[in-house]
C-alpha cells in the first residue's frame, strides 16, 4: 500500500472515531451545537472514503486512454468534499433555527464537552499530519482532507467555548447560535475547496514561486541576440507539474548543440521543481515564423 493510501485510510479511521465521540457528546447533552459538530465529522468520513478512491485512481500509470496519467482524479475528490460540506452546513443551519424556535434544556455538559475536546485533539493531530503529507507528496486530496480536519478542530473549539458560556450563564440560546456560526464557517471552507479543485481541473498556471523558479533557470541561459526563450506555459495536475517553452538559438547551431542547451535547461528545471514533465521546442532565433505561435 502506498504512503498516500495509508494516510487516506488514517483519515477514514479518524473520522469514524470522532463521529462516535461527538455523537456520544450530543447524546448526553442534547446540544444542537455538538450535533452540528458531529455532522461535520460525518462529512469528513464520506470525504475520506472518496479520497481513498481518488488516490487509488490517481496512482494508476498512464495508459492508451489517459496518456497524461490519472492525477486529476484528486481534484474531483476535493470538489466532492466541498459539495458535501455545503450539505452539512444546510443541515446544521436548519437544526439550529429549529432549536431557536423550540428551545430545549442542556444536560451533562461537563461530560459532553470533555468528549468533544478529546475528539478535537485527535482531529488536530491527524489533520496536521495529513497537511504535511499532502504538501510533501503534492497531493491535493490529502491537503484538502487535512485542512478540513483542522477546520473541524476550529469548529470544535468554537462549539466548546460557546457551550461553556451557555452552561455557565444559563443562556441556552447560545447553543443554536454557536451551531449557526459553525454552519456559516464550514460554508466558507466548502467554497474554498470547490474553488481550488476547479482551478486544478481548469489547468490554472503553477503558483507564482514555481513560475519564478523556472524563469530564473531560463534567465541563466539567455544571451542577448543569440539565445532566448518564450511561450512559457505551465500547469499542474495532482503531484505533477507540466512545463512547456520554446528555445530560440542561432540558426547555424548544430542539432547537437541546440539539444545540449535544452537538455541542460530541462535538468535545471527538474532540479528546481521535482515531479515536472517538460516539453520544449527548438527554433532558429532569426526566423520570423518562430514568433508567430498560435495561442489557445
Amino acid at each position: 500500500m502506498s504512503i498516500l493510501k495509508k494516510f487516506a485510510w488514517l483519515s477514514v479511521a479518524t473520522a469514524i472515531v470522532t463521529i462516535v465521540l461527538k455523537m456520544a457528546a450530543w447524546y448526553v447533552t442534547g446540544s444542537v451545537g455538538l450535533l452540528s459538530d458531529a455532522a461535520e465529522s460525518v462529512v469528513n468520513l464520506v470525504a475520506a472514503l472518496i479520497a481513498v478512491g481518488a488516490v487509488t485512481v490517481a496512482e494508476r500509470p498512464a495508459d492508451d486512454d489517459h496518456q497524461y496519467g490519472h492525477s486529476k482524479a484528486e481534484y474531483f475528490s476535493a470538489g466532492v468534499e466541498g459539495a458535501m460540506i455545503f450539505i452539512a452546513a444546510a443541515f446544521i443551519l436548519v437544526m439550529s433555527v429549529e432549536r431557536i424556535i423550540n428551545p430545549a434544556p442542556l444536560e451533562s455538559m461537563g461530560v459532553g464537552l470533555a468528549i468533544s475536546v478529546v475528539a478535537a485533539v485527535i482531529n488536530g493531530i491527524v489533520g496536521a499530519a495529513l497537511v504535511r503529507a499532502g504538501t510533501t507528496h503534492r497531493s491535493p486530496t490529502l491537503k484538502a482532507d487535512g485542512k478540513h480536519l483542522i477546520t473541524d478542530v476550529i469548529t470544535s473549539v468554537g462549539v466548546v467555548v460557546g457551550l461553556t458560556l451557555a452552561w455557565l450563564t444559563g443562556w441556552e440560546i447560545l447553543d443554536p447560535l454557536v451551531a449557526i456560526g459553525v454552519g456559516l464557517n464550514i460554508l466558507f471552507i466548502g467554497y474554498k475547496l470547490v474553488k481550488e479543485s476547479g482551478m486544478g481541473l481548469m489547468d490554472a498556471t503553477l503558483p507564482e514561486e514555481d513560475n519564478r523558479a523556472i524563469e530564473e533557470v531560463l534567465d541563466r541561459h539567455r544571451e542577448p541576440g543569440r539565445v532566448d526563450f518564450h511561450e512559457l506555459r505551465t500547469r499542474e495536475s495532482g503531484k505533477w507539474r507540466f512545463v512547456e517553452f520554446h528555445a530560440l538559438v542561432p540558426g547555424d547551431w548544430s542539432v547537437d548543440r541546440g539539444h545540449d542547451l535544452v537538455e541542460t535547461v530541462e535538468q535545471e528545471i527538474h532540479a528546481a521543481l521535482p515531479n515536472s514533465h517538460i516539453a520544449s521546442h527548438l527554433e532558429p532565433i532569426e526566423d520570423e515564423r518562430a514568433y508567430n505561435d498560435v495561442h489557445l
